[in-house]
């Protein structure tokens, strides 16, 4: 049995944060805002991981107006959704995500955003697909205030 989910997140960047995407810390002159390390690719994985079993979301699962979540590394958080599909006798057949950005480019980093991930999933990374896309300098993120991600999971029962 196979299901699939789409995950989706956004974030505004802003000075004294720092970059964090797919658990490693980028050098920029901004980060993301938000109530954890703001992780928006690690954020959209989580999503599609969840929403492929039904399992609400992110926001559900590690509310912003919960204390306990601030600042919170978005790899930990991605270690309790794994822990908790797996309890429910899922697997990880693939993840495809897209960052879209205008800056940093993101290239360098991108092997070590996948290994992060299958590290924290438990997988292999050939089954972790992190992509990163500019807008051509349109919409929010084409004027760097912010960036977005999308992701697809397939989940496999176990």
């Amino acid at each position: 049995m196979f299901r699939i989910g789409h995950g989706y997140d956004v974030h505004k960047l802003v000075e004294g944060r720092k970059l964090i995407l797919g658990g490693i810390e980028i050098p920029h002159v901004t980060g993301l805002l938000g109530h954890s390390d703001a992780d928006v690719l690690v954020h959209a994985i989580m999503d599609a991981m969840l929403g492929a079993l039904a399992m609400g979301d992110i926001g559900h699962l590690f509310p912003d107006n919960d204390d306990s979540f601030k600042d919170a590394d978005s790899m930990k958080l991605m270690a309790e959704v794994c822990r908790r599909i797996r309890a429910e006798g899922w697997e990880i057949g693939n993840i495809d995500a897209t960052i879209i950005a205008q800056a940093p480019k993101l290239a360098p980093h991108i092997m070590a955003m996948r290994e992060n991930i299958a590290k924290v999933c438990s997988c292999d990374v050939s089954q972790i697909s992190v992509k990163a896309t500019t807008e051509e300098h349109l919409g929010f993120t084409g004027e760097k205030l912010g960036m977005s991600a999308h992701a697809v999971a397939l989940m496999c029962k176990a």
